[in-house]
């Protein structure tokens, strides 16, 4: 019989009393792991918000039609420090994608991180053999996001991390149902895109362009003679014959009437038949050869480096990386100077020569080049950039409507006084496979900023003089152990008394 005041009732009381403890316990923290499973909530505390996606980049993903697979070949372990930074940047913000996502059926957005060397048939498979890059896939469409699109540079130094711009419009690009198609024009000797050949191949540049979720095809406008309708953006490279009337006439419609798109690279030395057409958007193209006597313009191979580079969003990722494309031969590009400055266009000079240059017109002669003042092309005095030819020209044309408060953007032209800047041999250069890229994005309005702020790149930096630091070393080797000993010494005598 048990009483309350007994042995054996206290030990079964503090017994039960325990065993109820611990399934109080348990049960409280199988609780918690519910409401955290299934009702998570985060608070970001941080003063920039840098681990809390826009409100804007959280809309378009609650509306992501398709699943997004995102696969990271950069390493944390990497021997280039800018490398090991970027993975640590971006880790944390895909893994905020990855979380935005997580509830949902389908988790439309997942992360990957794969080492290409250590994990090659896995790579093989996605397709995927290059290091350090960030690549998009939904479906069969893809888009590689680069490193200089994550940051924003400023004199050679991060000053703030885009990433999640970067991230968004590469999201929206390759989850799109539709590929923006780019037609080669071909049929007056034009560098091919299906072409293997260093010098005269552009499939290197084919290749980027699909992985950027481009469709590339190649256009006949003489056996054709019409444009596609879902052309998004036209190119001819180093044509070495002229366009005749009928087609520069289907390429003035596309870009008056349709808004379209247009990007020229015309070497120096062949015929192009397109000068009214380049007139009607304020352009000319010379017929010479620039030449440059300076030392520093130009590389040891021959190549023309080009000095100025205005800010443009085709220019801007250049000259924050401080960074110079190399061409071959080339003839100048500029504004036409008798052209209407009151109408619609806009004409911007995007990148010229140093002031040594000149613009040789007896290139045909096979003589050496001599500036001859009043016969060779020279910069016009007051033309921007002053005492700089142009090599590379953009014309854009916004009008308004009905005087109403808005622009409609209309089309777009870019011309580049070169042929072999994009060929295989040359697009491996980062400025000039950047130039180009950013051109066509630019042509094909992949330039449009998100309302997504860029969050600020913070650094802290001990300022010591050489006294300071060397008080700082010997404080550490001296004084923080001496005092340690001090202090057991104290200890010591204490208890000996």
């Amino acid at each position: 019989m048990f009483t309350l005041d007994s042995f054996r009732t206290a030990r079964w009381l503090r017994t039960l009393n325990l065993l109820l403890q611990a399934v109080l316990f348990l049960t409280f923290f199988g609780g918690l792991n519910y409401l955290a499973r299934n009702h998570p909530g985060r608070f970001d505390l941080t003063p920039q918000r840098r681990h809390s996606l826009s409100p804007e980049t959280l809309s378009y993903l609650r509306n992501l039609s398709q699943p997004v697979r995102i696969v990271v070949t950069l390493t944390e372990d990497s021997d280039n420090p800018a490398i090991a930074q970027a993975y640590r940047d971006m880790h944390g913000l895909l893994r905020e994608y990855a979380f935005a996502t997580e509830g949902d059926s389908a988790r439309k957005i997942t992360v990957q991180y794969l080492d290409v060397y250590q994990r090659r048939r896995d790579a093989d498979q996605l397709g995927i053999d290059q290091p350090d890059s960030i690549v998009l896939i939904c479906g069969d469409r893809r888009r590689t996001v680069a490193l200089g699109e994550i940051y924003r540079v400023v004199k050679g130094e991060k000053k703030a991390f885009q990433g999640e711009q970067a991230i968004t419009a590469a999201i929206l690009d390759v989850s799109s149902a539709e590929k923006k198609k780019i037609y080669f024009l071909t049929g007056h000797g034009e560098l091919s895109p299906e072409d293997v050949d260093p010098v005269h191949g552009l499939s290197t540049l084919r290749d980027s362009l699909r992985q950027r979720n481009f469709d590339v095809e190649a256009l006949n406008l003489g056996y054709l003679r019409k444009i596609p309708t879902d052309a998004s953006l036209l190119i001819a490279v180093a044509p070495q014959g002229k366009f005749t009337p009928f087609e520069q006439e289907l390429l003035r419609q596309y870009l008056s009437t349709a808004a379209g798109r247009l990007v020229l690279l015309l070497a120096p030395g062949q015929p192009h038949g397109l000068e009214d057409l380049l007139l009607d958007w304020g352009l000319i193209v010379d017929d010479d050869l620039i030449c440059d006597t300076g030392a520093q313009n130009m590389t040891e191979e021959g190549d023309l480096l080009l000095r100025f580079l205005t800010p443009h969003p085709v220019t801007q990722t250049l000259i924050d990386y401080n960074l110079q494309p190399r061409i071959g031969p080339a003839r100048s590009v500029r504004p036409d100077p008798g052209r209407s400055l009151g109408s619609s266009l806009t004409v911007t000079t995007l990148a010229a020569t140093s002031t040594t240059a000149w613009g040789e017109v007896s290139y045909r002669l096979h003589t050496v080049p001599q500036r001859d003042p009043g016969v060779d092309i020279v910069p016009l005095p007051g033309m921007e950039p002053r005492d700089r030819l142009g090599v590379a020209v953009a014309s854009e044309r916004v009008s308004v409507r009905d005087n109403l408060p808005f622009s409609v953007r209309g089309g777009r032209l870019i011309v580049f006084g070169t042929g072999d800047l994009i060929a295989n041999n040359r697009i491996a250069d980062v400025a000039n496979q950047n130039i180009f890229l950013s051109a066509v994005n630019w042509t094909v309005d992949r330039d449009a900023q998100f309302n997504i702020p860029a969050r600020p790149i913070e650094r802290f930096q001990l300022s010591l003089s050489a006294g300071e630091l060397t008080k700082l070393r010997y404080s550490l080797l001296l004084a923080l152990p001496g005092a340690a000993a001090l202090l057991g010494l104290i200890v010591y005598w204490t208890r000996r008394r």
